[in-house]
């Protein structure tokens, strides 16, 4: 049996991609990289500019008398991950806990703090509904 060696050190083509032929001259630059977004601003400014409306609700029940603030109704666009850093930055700006219930898509904040919530709501670019 011969075995045929592919050459790796030689310099092959490029594949075919039906998108090699367009001009993107007429098109602006939409990436975070054109709008002079350092990494730590660009998820933060994606966020802002995709915001949506959200429902807020005071709930007690089943947490041994403490008051926790829950996000609901988050928009269907925000991604897990969207979801995960939105929490962490709420957690830094409220100086508080919380977490996140991934199957039901809410965001629970420790602590009756409605108003807090909803000013750091608004700061990125969502519109909030409630108490």
């Amino acid at each position: 049996m011969s075995s045929k060696k592919i050459p790796v050190s030689v310099r092959q083509a490029p594949l075919q991609t039906p998108f090699a032929g367009l001009d993107a001259a007429g098109f602006p630059d939409a990436g975070m990289e054109a709008a002079g977004l350092s990494d730590q601003e660009a998820p933060q400014a994606a966020l802002s500019r995709r915001g949506g409306r959200v429902v807020l609700r005071r709930e007690k029940a089943r947490r041994g008398g403490k008051t926790v603030v829950v996000i609901s109704q988050l928009p269907t666009h925000l991604t897990p991950v969207d979801l995960e850093n939105l929490l962490g930055r709420a957690k830094k700006s409220l100086g508080c806990g919380g977490s996140l219930a991934a199957h039901a898509r809410e965001i629970e904040i420790q602590g009756d703090q409605p108003g807090r919530v909803r000013t750091f709501l608004e700061h990125e670019g969502f519109t909030s509904v409630g108490p």
